[in-house]
């Protein structure tokens, strides 16, 4: 028999740094198609590289504050939810304690353990830390390990910045008969990487996540530069 190899990560910190790359690849896919579709639009209205350098600068930071602040508001409340749920468990454990004994016992039944070996293993993670047995088991919640929401909230900025930068760059860097074409291309490019990323993070298939992500993309500036080229046509 083959020794069992303990090279694999094992505990809640794996799911959590795929949860933040996955965050992080989609955030840089928002920063990409929002950008791509503002500067490709202007595009369309005018050739002017002021106007798409201004338009693509208010663009990368009006997305990349608007991320930030949704993302801290988000897990502000997630983590005011945890800790109000951690809070009711503490209250629980210290009025009711048999009580919560048996509701882990349940649970950990639940979970597949005959009734007498939940209930050791209960009494066991009471005995060396309640709150944390039940927030663990019951609330899927580590105590240590609380969402921060600042962690988020820059985390997204960054993200959103990345990509952003890209279609910006491709605008306003080319000769001006070039800077469409660089610019489609290179979003499309980087749209199939994160698509690829955010499927291969998911365990998914990523030639659809591909397909569909650089679709999306192509669509976004399809429409945005349509409706740029006939503001300008109508001189608006």
């Amino acid at each position: 028999m083959t020794e069992p190899s303990h090279e694999e990560p094992h505990g809640g910190s794996l799911g959590a740094r795929l949860n933040w790359l996955r965050a992080a690849v989609l955030g840089a896919n928002d920063g990409i198609v929002s950008t791509a579709g503002l500067v490709v639009g202007v595009a369309g209205a005018t050739g002017d590289r002021s106007a798409l350098l201004t338009a693509g600068l208010a663009g990368l930071l009006a997305g990349s504050m608007s991320m930030a602040a949704g993302e801290y508001v988000s897990v502000s409340t997630q983590r005011d939810s945890e800790r109000a749920a951690l809070a009711l468990e503490r209250r629980e454990l210290r009025e009711q304690p048999e009580a919560e004994l048996e509701e882990l016992t349940g649970l950990l039944e639940e979970r597949g353990l005959t009734r007498e070996v939940a209930r050791d293993a209960a009494v066991q993670l009471t005995r060396r830390d309640a709150l944390r047995a039940h927030a663990r088991v019951e609330l899927g919640i580590d105590p240590d390990e609380l969402t921060n929401p600042w962690h988020a909230a820059w985390a997204s900025f960054l993200a959103f910045t990345v990509g952003a930068l890209l279609p910006l760059l491709a605008i306003v860097l080319p000769p001006s008969d070039w800077r469409l074409p660089v610019t489609v291309v290179s979003v499309l490019l980087a749209l199939a990487c994160t698509g690829w990323s955010s499927a291969r993070l998911g365990a998914a298939a990523p030639a659809r996540a591909v397909v569909r992500n650089v679709g999306g993309g192509a669509v976004a500036m399809a429409v945005t530069y349509a409706a740029g080229s006939l503001l300008g046509a109508a001189g608006i």
